[in-house]
């Protein structure tokens, strides 16, 4: 017998546990109250993972021997295993009556407490077995498991860090400390953390996730994938892993390769309706818009409080022109800005949604920045970027785009990069954007002072370079338009920090201090709809490049128009056209036999298709709809003079697009609203010196449309005007216009003097 139960022994201790089991029943068959022997079987059990067979041998043994305090530990330990915590707190306090002074118990009870969430009293017992064992790496972890569910990052990164004294070596210990730090926004020392997690034990997938995460957070997109692409290598069915490895290719512009993580973890976890919707926007950069809209509707059926997702859905029917629902979802989307802050409406879709109104679009925005914007509030105290108070020789001014490229802003803006006075200001790009290598590259390049390629920079460091740079204004030419870091400007790199040009609205932060408008986009009576100062331009806040050359027009039939007939245009993105803009259009084309609409080629036939089918419904060929493909901008201009009168879009209208059709001696009539976006085309009508295009209401705007179209002598002396009005416009000339913005820097920066004397 004895020699038996010595062969179990053995075997349970090399791991054979069923051959193990197989001896102890054997043995039990003669002694069935033999408590060591039940307590030697619960324990197989439970390594074995029976957990059930486990609680039953061992509760057994302690009826038997109800004075042992290890068959009470075990016990408990089972207990919990088969998710008893409840129970198993009573067993762990019977055993601490018999062994008060037992450390592992004290433990063992918090963390049975702590399956319960009871997180004071699992505190406590931790505590308690550390009072006992003080170098107990186990409990210190625990004890920081607690903290940290308790919100108290910096107590739990001590406990951690005291069981790393006892357990250096612990990958668990490392990871968890790496989380503490990452949630008290200690970021750079959590990325070390993890890195060490997975230095010490590389097949850890929730630390290659965390990394992953965490890079990816802080603008690190690139660095992200390999740790996401380990993180599924580890475990292919994390669905985690497969949505975030997604979003960091995505981020970085791989949208195919995005599109296949996304399906991969649809695949594993098809109720996910986030999923669903970020899967919709990788397809929507790639121009699969009736794809991506399908994936918005299936997120909303999963989860209808998915808020953005039906921003989305909205925005990219916009764009598709799919408009059967668009006044319910327009409503809706509208009701979420004004009564759900937290649902996070994307502010820049929202300019062009119908009805807005720009008290609505500040609201939007201040709610996107509590959303997006304030995990940075704990970083920017953290760097606490300090400024001088002195006034210099020369402004340091900072342009801060995506965009120094070809590009519309670029197009806009690259002359007046070149006229800034060098003897008052300095002046730095920071772009974050791709090198096309395109002529117009290499004129930005030279155009500053100094070119600064931020792409590789995280956030953090992007706002270290402009504070070590001194730049005193920063101008950020993005706002919330695609592919922005305005995150930047969260971090108050600069002591005045300005929303120009690229986003026709306020940002709603408190950490950009201006707007450059004028007094027809942002009126001074509208200032509440703004959380920046206004600083209005004398003429428009549009600057324009002289140096855009105008090729020689190609033919009618080179542009696929027909050889006769008036030519309305619409050059504008297809999100711009509503239904109510397309009613009037089609009724212009009704009403003036032979003519047709021009309009720009969207990313996706959807449009088109889209266009052409509402057409016809309302009465209008679908062949009197013209698509022009995308070409470089020098061919664009070109062929855009073969139009007779471009037509603006309301509430979002024509901005560089206007511009271009001025610049070409095409007369444009607008229509405007209230909102800064509804107000541009007015803007440049009048700094062109032709005010009398500009309409307030729909009904004008196609009265007036229908006139130039029936009135050729009209319409030929508006040409005529706008051609030679071309060189002495305040709309062209961009040295007037860069001597006008360099007030508004020098004026902002008396005042920022004043202030902080």
């Amino acid at each position: 017998m004895q020699q038996t139960f010595q062969t179990a022994i053995q075997w349970h201790q090399s791991g054979r546990l069923a051959e193990a089991e197989t001896i102890y029943r054997e043995l039990l068959k003669a002694q069935p109250d033999n408590a060591q022997i039940l307590h030697l079987l619960g324990l197989a059990a439970y390594q074995r993972g029976d957990y059930a067979a486990a609680v039953e041998a061992i509760s057994r043994a302690v009826a038997v021997n109800p004075g042992q305090p290890d068959y009470y530990s075990n016990l408990g330990l089972a207990l919990r295993a088969n998710g008893q915590a409840e129970q198993a707190v009573d067993v762990y306090c019977k055993a601490l009556a018999l062994a008060p002074g037992d450390a592992a118990i004290h433990n063992n009870l918090g963390s049975a407490l702590y399956a319960l969430q009871r997180l004071e009293d699992a505190a406590a017992s931790f505590r308690k077995a550390l009072k006992i064992a003080p170098e107990y790496a186990e409990a210190w972890f625990n004890l920081g498991n607690v903290l940290l569910d308790q919100t108290d990052f910096v107590e739990a990164i001590k406990s951690y860090r005291r069981a790393l004294r006892f357990a250096p070596h612990d990958a668990d210990i490392h990871n968890n400390l790496a989380n503490a730090l990452r949630e008290s926004g200690s970021l750079e020392e959590a990325i070390a953390g993890y890195r060490e997690v997975l230095r010490l034990q590389p097949g850890y997938p929730a630390a290659a996730r965390h990394l992953g995460w965490l890079l990816q957070e802080l603008g690190r997109a690139q660095e992200a994938i390999p740790c996401y692409r380990e993180a599924v290598r580890l475990n292919p069915d994390d669905a985690a892993a497969n949505y975030n490895l997604g979003n960091a290719l995505r981020e970085s512009g791989q949208f195919e390769a995005a599109v296949a993580s996304y399906r991969e973890a649809v695949r594993l976890t098809p109720d996910d309706a986030d999923i669903h919707n970020n899967l919709g926007n990788a397809l929507r950069e790639l121009g699969r818009l009736e794809e991506a809209i399908g994936c918005y509707r299936q997120a909303l059926k999963i989860d209808p409080a998915l808020h953005h997702a039906r921003a989305h859905l909205l925005h990219q029917c916009q764009h598709a022109c799919e408009w059967r629902d668009l006044d319910g979802l327009a409503a809706e989307v509208r009701t979420l800005v004004r009564e759900v802050p937290e649902a996070q409406i994307a502010p820049f879709a929202f300019l062009a949604v119908p009805g807005t109104t720009a008290a609505e679009q500040r609201r939007c925005a201040e709610n996107w920045v509590a959303g997006q914007y304030a995990k940075y509030v704990p970083l920017r105290q953290r760097l606490d970027f300090r400024f001088p108070c002195e006034a210099k020789p020369k402004i340091r001014l900072g342009y801060l785009s995506a965009d120094f490229h070809e590009h519309a802003t670029a197009y806009l803006m690259a002359e007046v990069f070149e006229l800034h006075n060098s003897e008052r200001f300095e002046v730095i790009a920071y772009s974050y954007g791709p090198d096309d290598k395109s002529p117009m590259r290499a004129r930005l390049k030279l155009a500053f002072d100094r070119f600064e390629d931020v792409r590789a920079l995280t956030m953090e460091n992007a706002a270290r370079k402009i504070h070590a740079d001194g730049i005193d204004i920063l101008i950020d030419l993005k706002g919330y338009t695609a592919h922005t870091r305005s995150e930047i400007l969260a971090l108050r790199p600069a002591p005045l920090q300005v929303n120009y040009l690229g986003y026709p609205g306020t940002m709603g932060a408190e950490f950009v201090d201006a707007l450059i408008g004028d007094a027809i986009v942002t009126p001074s009576e509208q200032a509440a709809n703004y959380t920046e100062k206004l600083v209005l331009m004398p003429y428009s806040y549009q600057p324009n490049d002289r140096h855009r050359p105008i090729p020689p027009k190609p033919g009618r039939a080179e542009c696929g128009l027909p050889e006769h007939g008036f030519v309305f245009c619409g050059f504008n993105q297809t999100f711009k056209i509503l239904p109510s803009m397309f009613d009037l259009w089609m009724r212009l084309l009704r009403e003036v036999p032979g003519s047709v609409l021009w309009l720009l080629q969207a990313n996706s036939e959807l449009a088109a298709e889209n266009l052409r089918r509402e057409a016809e419904a309302r009465g209008v060929a679908a062949d009197r709809l013209i698509f022009a493909p995308r070409l470089p901008q020098a061919e664009h201009l070109a062929r855009q003079q073969q139009a007779d009168l471009l037509l603006d879009t309301l509430p979002y209208n024509a901005h560089t697009t206007a511009s271009d059709a001025l610049w070409t001696g095409v007369p444009v009539v607008t229509c405007r609203s209230e909102t800064f976006a509804s107000r541009v085309a007015a803007s440049l009508l009048h700094a062109v010196g032709m005010p009398e295009l500009v309409t307030n209401t729909l009904e004008d705007y196609a009265t007036l449309a229908l006139k130039l179209a029936r009135e050729p002598a009209t319409l030929q002396a508006l040409k005529e005007k706008l051609i030679a009005c071309r060189a002495t416009a305040p709309l062209f000339d961009t040295e007037r216009f860069t001597r006008d913005l360099e007030a508004c820097y020098q004026s902002l920066w008396k005042d920022y003097l004043a202030r902080c004397r």
